[in-house]
């Protein structure tokens, strides 16, 4: 196996002016969240569950990225972490200038109202159900301060930049699936937030609706410059973003950079882009080979890593195959098989 030292393709075009290349919207540095269950009494210990093992992540301001992975790969847990609704166990995590790990209960509940705004996969979560389409868009408005005047305007402002003007007078049970969702992302824009953070948000949805929810995120990405996190496992959505990052094993493992077409913004719909796939590594030099590399070629407990001209090359362990063949040679030697020659 081969690992070219390049961390970036060179056809790919630079960010968008305005679009935030040198402004880091979120920033996670050794990341990590144990969750501790069981225990009780007689000082017996729980079990720990490392959800997040040393994550490094950053996101550019305007970026419009896709985080996918396995269940159980960490997706909901660093989601939780970004929304303020979790506390890192380790390393430090910044979205926007906060220092997530140290704000207070009132500095808190004023991150999740003002700087982040979070979709659901669940459509019926992201809304109250005896409410309008209009008034559910303006409840954190309220909650924030906007004077009532201003919250009626603003909501059919987002409803329309939405594409649903349409069910403003509306309670969700009067609306699809769909519709329900570029609601709820016309919420989550209420307040103006810096990070948009959508859960599945097309999980529940067919393919033709699906894409008219990633048109919603890429509107509010393009047009109010919100910086989006989808963590997704619909490949129409992860295939249409200009990055898509991998978690494994609670830490970030690939990255799929994809060129963007001349006259085509962020979050574009990839037709015809060329990707690239990348190993990551992360601050202590860790890489994580995708799964299907190691299978191929053997790889286990040990690689020997050869430092070329322009690029590394990863071999696998042959002294653990000659102990194999030792060992292997020994047990027929006791069931008195006949040994090889050679």
């Amino acid at each position: 196996m081969t690992v070219r030292t390049a961390d970036r393709p060179t056809e790919l075009p630079e960010r968008q002016e305005g679009a935030g290349a040198d402004r880091p919207m979120v920033v996670c540095e050794s990341l990590v969240r144990i969750h501790r269950s069981g225990g009780g009494s007689g000082g017996r210990r729980g079990t720990e569950i490392q959800a997040l093992q040393g994550l490094d992540l950053t996101v550019q301001e305007g970026e419009l990225l896709a985080l996918v992975g396995a269940s159980g790969s960490g997706k909901s847990t660093l989601l939780g972490i970004l929304a303020g609704q979790d506390r890192p166990s380790a390393g430090s995590v910044r979205v926007a200038g906060n220092d997530l790990a140290g704000l207070g209960r009132r500095a808190r509940t004023a991150y999740r109202r003002r700087t982040v705004g979070v979709v659901r996969q669940q459509t019926a979560s992201n809304l109250l159900p005896y409410l309008t389409a209009r008034e559910n868009v303006q409840l954190p408005m309220a909650y924030a301060g906007l004077p009532r005047r201003q919250r009626a305007s603003r909501a059919m402002e987002l409803l329309d930049l939405m594409g649903i003007a349409k069910a403003a007078g509306r309670t969700p049970a009067a609306m699809s699936g769909g519709e329900q969702q570029r609601v709820a992302i016309a919420v989550a824009l209420a307040n103006r937030p810096h990070l948009l953070l959508a859960d599945e948000p097309t999980g529940e949805l067919d393919s033709s609706t699906s894409e008219e929810v990633f048109g919603a995120l890429r509107t509010a990405n393009s047009e109010l410059g919100t910086t989006v996190l989808i963590v997704t496992h619909d490949a129409l959505v992860a295939d249409q973003v200009r990055r898509t990052v991998r978690i494994r094993d609670g830490r970030i493992s690939t990255e799929v950079l994809r060129s963007v077409a001349e006259g085509e913004g962020e979050g574009g719909d990839g037709g015809g882009a060329e990707a690239h796939e990348y190993a990551v590594l992360d601050r202590a030099g860790r890489l994580q080979l995708p799964r299907e590399v190691v299978s191929s070629l053997g790889l286990a407990h040990r690689v020997r890593l050869v430092l070329e001209h322009d690029h590394l090359t990863v071999w696998p362990d042959r002294d653990r195959d000659r102990e194999q063949e030792q060992e292997q040679e020994r047990d027929r030697g006791r069931a008195g098989e006949p040994r090889r020659e050679g």
